[in-house]
């Protein structure tokens, strides 16, 4: 068994994929959490071939019993959880305005990005509390520190994740828990392969101080990074990972 666990969300494709290998790369066993079990199972074989240790968990993260189990499971495989990164996430309904978002994507978005980040929380905290601690930490985006137009459940949910980290943050902060927020920039994924992405990623990368997008790996990194202790003085932070686009 590795030396420490990771919990990853998300784990079957893009950003939670990519740190998924770089966790395991580095010595971590890896429970990879998605509801896609082509793509998890996927990410677990690509770990295994490369002599890391995972296991797929299928989990949906908006169905708190779901989280419940996954969290069970790791813990039944691995004993503890020593860092989570809730990586799950959707952009819904994309290029509308607030007053024409459906009733069902509003609910999707906010059930799956945000309202599935606290059932994660609800569970990994305790999990890492009987072990001692670990540390945590969400994903929300640069649409969850700014306003977003165009997207109006996608930032209120972002949004949501952020002010949901800085209140458990505080929360538990003298219990050996540290809890963080990443705020990724436009990121090479599926997400942004979509049909009619590549000229909103054009323009993006004509604004950009980096003239580019980022990779998945450079989130990844920044995520392995708040999970060490190199980073144990960082908590209840939401860190934008975008290449300076929210500095402007």
């Amino acid at each position: 068994m590795a030396d420490r666990i990771a919990f990853i969300t998300g784990a079957g494709s893009g950003i939670g994929r990519a740190t998924a290998g770089l966790f395991a790369a580095r010595g971590h066993a890896v429970a990879l959490v998605d509801m896609n079990e082509k793509g998890g199972r996927e990410t677990e074989a690509a770990i295994r071939d490369a002599g890391g240790e995972a296991r797929f968990i299928a989990c949906d993260v908006a169905d708190d019993a779901s989280v419940r189990n996954a969290v069970g499971q790791a813990l039944a495989a691995y004993g503890r959880i020593d860092a989570a990164f809730n990586a799950a996430g959707v952009d819904g309904e994309v290029g509308r305005m607030t007053a024409d978002c459906s009733m069902d994507n509003w609910h999707r978005v906010i059930g799956i990005n945000l309202t599935g980040v606290w059932h994660c929380l609800r569970h990994q905290i305790p999990a890492m509390l009987k072990t001692g601690g670990g540390a945590i930490v969400n994903c929300a985006s640069t649409a969850g520190i700014r306003g977003a137009a165009f997207c109006g459940a996608y930032s209120a949910s972002k949004h949501g994740v952020v002010g949901l980290t800085r209140a458990a943050a505080l929360e538990y902060a003298s219990q050996g828990t540290r809890i963080n927020a990443v705020c990724p920039g436009m990121i090479e994924t599926p997400m942004t392969q979509k049909p009619g992405m590549s000229e909103v990623i054009a323009r993006l990368v004509e604004v950009s101080p980096l003239r580019r997008i980022g990779q998945p790996e450079e989130i990844g990194s920044a995520v392995f990074w708040l999970c060490g202790p190199d980073a144990g003085f960082v908590h209840g932070q939401a860190i934008p990972v975008d290449g300076a686009i929210t500095s402007r």
